[in-house]
C-alpha cells in the first residue's frame, strides 16, 4: 500500500493546537480570556523549532523522535487536565514539593481519573491517530531553511506581541516579566507558553516588583471626621530607622513597605474577648452549602448568631494547606514556599496564634483525626507555637478509630476534650477536622455512609447528598461540644471560631448548586462561605464586609485584645473600617465596592450607585500585586525572625 506524505510541521501544529483547545474548554474558568494571537504564534514557533529537531535527530537517523515529543506533551496535558479536574486550580512545577498531597489519597486520586476518563480519550486521541496511522504515512520535512525562518519570524511576532496593552492591569507582559501568577498566565496563554515561562523561571530565577505604596482612599466617600486619638494594632517599631540603616536590598524594600502601611485602628470589638478561652477549627471542604437549619442545624446557629460575616470567601490556593496556611497566618500562599519553607517548619511566626496566646498565658493544645504528620503539620504547627499537638499516630489512635476513612470529628471532641476543660488556665484548641473529605460517595466517605439516613430522602444527586452526610459530622461535634462546655460552665467564657480550607471541589458547579441557596459561579460564588466566630453571649452582628481566610488571624488577635502588628499581618481584621478585600488564586477580587475578574479585565461594581474614582481597579490590582508580593518574601526572608533581633 501506498504511503502518504506528510509535513511534520503540519502534525506538530495541529497537535499542539488541539490540545490547547481541548485545555481551555475542559479547563478554563472563562473560554474566551485567551490571547489568539500570541496563543497561535507561540504554536507556530513550537512547531517549527520541534520540526527542527525532528530533522536534526533524523539526519543521525534517529526516526522516532516525533513520537516521543508528542507523547510527552501529551502527558503535560494529561496533567494539567487531571490537576484542575481533582484539586480546582491549574498545575504548576512549584507544587511537585507538594506531591503527597495526592499520594496521600490515591484512591480519591484514581476514583477522579475513572470520572475524568472522557476527557482523557479526547486528550488521548492525537496519539491514538498517530499509532493507528504510523505504517500509512511517511514523515516529510520541507526547506529546513524555510523552517528555520518560520521559527525566528514567529516567535520574534510572539513577543512583541506581548507589547499589546502592555501597559494595561494584568497584562500578558506584566505575567511574563513582572508578576509572579502561573494560574492567571495560564488561563490567557495556555499550557505550551506557561511550560516555557516556568523554565525560564526555574533556570534564571524570578523576583515580583515592589510597588510603591498606593493610597489609602481608592474611592470617593463623603468626608468622615475622625477622632482626634486614634490607636492602631501596631507595636512601637520605626522602619523609617530599619530601612535607613539596612543593608539588603530587599530588607530594605520590606521595611519601607511597612513604614508606608498604616495598619488597622482599633474599634468597638478589640478585646471584648480578652481572656476567653478559644476553640479554633479548621474544617475540610466547609462551606455555605453545608449549613442547613434542619440537617445541620448547629452549624445553621453558629453561622446566624454571634459575628455574622454575610460576605465570606475562602478561595483555593492549593488544597487543605493553603486554606490553613492563610488562617493560620494571615498570609497569602505562594505555592513553591508553601513546600520549601512552611512545610519545614524553621521560620519564625511571632503572630501564630499559639505563639501569641501563650504569651498571654493560655494553655495551648492541637488535634487532627488523620495522620499527624500529613504535609508536615506536625512541624509548621510547632513553628507557630503548638506544642501540644495530637493526632493520629503519635496518641489519638488509642483514643478514636483512625482506621476509618475519614475518621469522626465528633469521636476527636469526645475524646480530646477533657485535656483542656480542667485548665485553671486559659485554653487555646485548634481543631483540624476530617469527616467532611472527599470522595462523596456511600462507599468512599464512612462518615458520610454513618449519616445517610439524614439525606436518603433529598431529592438531589449521590455526590451532593454525600457531602451534606460528610458534613453532618462536623455539625454533631460542634453540637457535643458545645454540651459538654455547657456542662462544664466554661460556654459563656469560650469563643467558637471555624473557617473552611476550601469549597468541596470534588463536587461538580452544577452539584453545588443543587444545595446551594442561590445560582455560583465557578470564579468566585464558587468559593463563598462562612467565617465561624461565636460566643453564647455575644449579641448577632452582622458583618457586611467582605472578608477571607487571611482576615481570620488579625480579626481573632482584635477581639482578644492581642499584642501584635497589623502592619505585618497582610489580612485585615475584617471588625476594622479598613476597606474588605478577598484576593483569588489568579489574582481576581472581591472588594466591598464590586468584583474585577482577572482573566476578563472586567470590573462589576456592587451596586449602581456606587461612585469610585477612575484609577479605582489599577489601585486595587496595585494592592493585589503588593500583598501576594509581600507574603512571599516575608517567609522567603524569615523576616519576622529577623525583626524580633533588631527591636529586641
Amino acid at each position: 500500500m501506498k504511503k502518504r506524505h506528510i509535513n511534520i510541521f503540519f502534525i506538530y501544529f495541529i497537535f499542539f493546537l488541539f490540545e490547547e483547545l481541548v485545555f481551555r474548554i475542559f479547563c478554563a474558568d472563562n473560554f474566551f480570556s485567551f490571547s489568539l494571537v500570541s496563543i497561535l504564534l507561540n504554536i507556530i514557533f513550537l512547531s517549527s523549532f520541534w520540526t527542527l529537531i525532528t530533522y536534526m535527530l533524523r539526519k543521525c537517523k534517529i526516526n522516532f523522535i516525533h513520537y516521543i515529543i508528542i507523547e510527552l506533551y501529551t502527558f503535560l496535558f494529561l496533567i494539567e487536565v487531571l490537576y484542575k479536574k481533582i484539586l480546582g486550580v491549574f498545575f504548576t512545577f512549584k507544587v511537585l514539593g507538594m506531591s503527597n498531597n495526592l499520594i496521600s489519597f490515591i484512591g480519591d486520586v484514581i476514583k477522579k481519573i475513572l470520572t475524568n476518563s472522557v476527557f482523557i480519550i479526547i486528550i488521548l486521541i492525537p496519539i491514538i491517530l498517530i499509532l493507528f496511522y504510523r505504517k500509512k504515512i511517511n514523515i516529510k520535512i520541507n526547506n529546513i531553511f524555510i523552517v528555520i525562518l518560520s521559527m525566528i519570524i514567529s516567535f520574534s511576532f510572539y513577543k512583541i506581541s506581548f507589547l499589546i496593552d502592555k501597559n494595561r492591569d494584568n497584562s500578558i507582559y506584566s505575567l511574563y516579566y513582572k508578576i509572579d501568577n502561573m494560574s492567571l498566565y495560564k488561563e490567557k496563554m495556555g499550557v505550551l507558553s506557561s511550560l516555557e515561562l516556568e523554565i525560564k523561571r526555574g533556570i534564571f530565577g524570578f523576583e515580583n516588583q515592589i510597588n510603591k505604596s498606593i493610597d489609602k482612599e481608592t474611592t470617593s466617600p463623603e468626608e468622615i471626621e475622625v477622632p482626634k486619638k486614634v490607636l492602631y494594632n501596631n507595636l512601637d517599631i520605626d522602619f523609617s530607622y530599619f530601612a535607613t540603616n539596612e543593608t539588603d536590598s530587599t530588607l530594605k524594600k520590606m521595611h519601607n513597605y511597612f513604614k508606608d502601611e498604616e495598619g488597622t485602628k482599633q474599634n468597638d470589638y478589640t478585646g471584648i474577648y480578652k481572656g476567653k478561652n478559644l476553640i479554633l477549627f479548621m474544617a475540610e471542604s466547609f462551606n455555605s452549602i453545608a449549613v442547613d437549619k434542619t440537617l445541620t442545624p448547629t452549624l445553621y446557629k453558629l453561622t446566624n448568631s454571634g459575628f455574622v460575616f454575610e460576605n465570606f470567601y475562602s478561595p483555593v490556593i492549593l488544597s487543605t494547606i493553603g486554606g490553613e496556611f492563610q488562617e493560620l497566618t494571615g498570609l497569602y500562599p505562594d505555592l513553591s514556599l508553601l513546600s520549601r519553607v512552611w512545610r519545614k517548619g524553621n521560620n519564625n511566626y511571632q503572630f501564630g496564634y499559639a505563639n501569641i496566646f501563650k504569651n498571654m498565658g493560655y494553655d495551648t493544645y492541637a488535634y487532627h483525626d488523620s495522620s499527624y504528620t500529613f504535609q508536615d503539620r506536625d512541624k509548621y504547627l510547632k513553628s507557630i507555637g503548638f506544642d501540644n499537638y495530637t493526632g493520629c499516630y503519635n496518641g489519638l489512635e488509642t483514643r478514636i478509630n483512625c482506621n476509618l476513612w475519614p475518621a469522626s470529628d465528633l469521636e476527636m471532641i469526645e475524646a480530646t476534650f477533657d485535656d483542656y476543660a480542667n485548665n485553671e488556665n486559659p485554653f487555646l484548641v485548634y481543631y483540624v477536622t476530617v469527616s467532611g473529605h472527599m470522595g462523596y460517595t456511600w462507599n468512599t466517605n464512612q462518615m458520610a455512609n454513618k449519616n445517610r439516613d439524614y439525606v436518603d430522602s433529598l431529592e438531589i444527586s449521590l455526590k451532593p447528598k454525600a457531602y451534606l452526610a460528610a458534613q453532618i459530622e462536623l455539625d454533631r461535634a460542634l453540637e457535643l461540644l458545645i454540651k459538654k462546655l455547657e456542662e462544664k460552665d466554661l460556654l459563656d467564657d469560650t469563643v467558637i471560631a471555624l473557617v473552611g480550607d476550601h469549597y468541596p471541589y470534588d463536587l461538580s458547579i452544577n452539584e453545588i448548586n443543587e444545595i446551594s441557596t442561590y445560582e455560583r459561579d465557578k470564579t468566585f460564588e464558587i468559593n463563598r462561605s462562612n467565617f465561624i466566630l461565636w460566643n453564647n453571649k455575644q449579641e448577632t452582628v452582622k458583618v457586611d464586609k467582605i472578608g477571607s481566610q487571611i482576615d481570620v488571624l488579625p480579626t481573632i488577635l482584635n477581639v482578644f485584645g492581642a499584642n501584635y502588628d497589623s502592619r505585618m499581618i497582610i489580612g485585615n481584621d475584617i471588625l476594622s473600617d479598613s476597606e474588605g478585600l478577598a484576593i483569588f488564586d489568579n489574582f481576581s477580587w472581591i472588594s466591598d465596592y464590586g468584583r474585577y475578574n482577572s482573566a476578563t479585565n472586567k470590573f462589576t461594581k456592587k451596586s449602581d450607585d456606587i461612585v469610585i474614582d477612575d484609577d479605582y481597579i489599577s489601585k486595587m490590582n496595585n494592592k493585589v500585586y503588593n500583598k501576594v508580593n509581600m507574603s512571599k518574601l516575608l517567609l522567603e526572608n524569615n523576616y519576622y525572625s529577623k525583626m524580633l533581633e533588631k527591636i529586641k
